[in-house]
């Protein structure tokens, strides 16, 4: 049985909530360049240039990206032959949080649902955790700002409906939601399983790489099938009209009751701000 020290996981997690907030990854980065590339529309190239602007300013500052530092929401795989010794594993990663938000002067948004009240450190996290097979820690962070969530929706279609019944919502989604989640997005969906479990594989389909190709030739069918159309809806860059309203969409596919089709669409903004780690 491996052993994984618990400062270890509280340093670890404390390094993704600030690179992560500071530093665009290099995919988002190649496909904001694409995009202004691609653009006719003047208004459309220099909001993307100012994206870019913004990126460099935050890497050489070690500002963050975007003053909504977001909820932190990290998915952990935990290998069954490892252990994290020196205190709970949740508590752990909480903590480094709690260093990381704090230590990167990043702004804390958790609050009471009702009261509004700050919660004061940026905790609670939002942990998903998963039991894998090896010896390896594996923790995934996710900067969630409330633009984009807000923009997020959940629903329960009929089976009959099919794929044209989830191209349908989707498309209304993200056309009702507008310049509100700061276009181009990222679009997450999940497809299958539950409720629950449908918006849990929606967001974790955004920590999957922009450049990257499903494995599963129907499902990248369908991503691109969807691309296209989002992007065919004109909304353009913060709203303001271009051929780029989204930069990808992520589709995950699992099993679900043969009486339901759970359908997720998690939104997330231009800044897609995400860090992994394995220990």
């Amino acid at each position: 049985m491996r052993e994984i020290q618990g400062k270890d996981v509280v340093e670890a997690v404390a390094a993704m909530c600030m690179k992560g907030n500071t530093e665009l990854p290099q995919d988002v980065r190649a496909k904001l360049e694409q995009a202004m590339a691609a653009e006719d529309s003047p208004s459309a190239k220099e909001v993307l240039r100012q994206l870019l602007e913004n990126a460099d300013l935050a890497l050489d500052t070690k500002l963050p990206l975007c003053q909504d530092c977001g909820l932190a929401v990290l998915f952990v795989e935990v290998g069954d032959d490892c252990r994290v010794v020196g205190g709970n594993l949740r508590d752990l990663i909480n903590e480094g949080v709690r260093k990381g938000y704090a230590d990167g002067y990043l702004r804390k948004s958790a609050c009471d649902p009702l009261t509004r009240a700050n919660t004061g450190d940026g905790t609670p996290a939002i942990i998903h955790f998963d039991m894998v097979p090896g010896d390896r820690l594996k923790i995934a962070y996710m900067a969630k700002g409330g633009g984009a969530e807000n923009m997020s929706r959940v629903t329960m279609l009929a089976p009959a409906q099919g794929w044209e019944g989830i191209k349908k919502f989707v498309i209304e989604r993200v056309a009702e939601a507008g310049p509100n989640p700061c276009p181009p997005t990222i679009i997450g969906i999940g497809i299958g399983g539950t409720f629950e479990h449908a918006a849990k594989i929606a967001k974790r389909s955004l920590l999957r790489k922009l450049d990257d190709v499903h494995p599963d030739p129907k499902v990248a069918a369908m991503e691109k099938e969807l691309e296209e159309a989002l992007n065919a809806l004109g909304i353009g860059p913060m709203g303001l009209g271009g051929k780029t309203t989204v930069l990808g969409v992520k589709i995950t596919l699992e099993p679900c009751h043969l009486a339901s089709l759970p359908l997720a669409v998690n939104v997330q903004c231009h800044s897609q701000r995400h860090e992994e780690v394995e220990l």
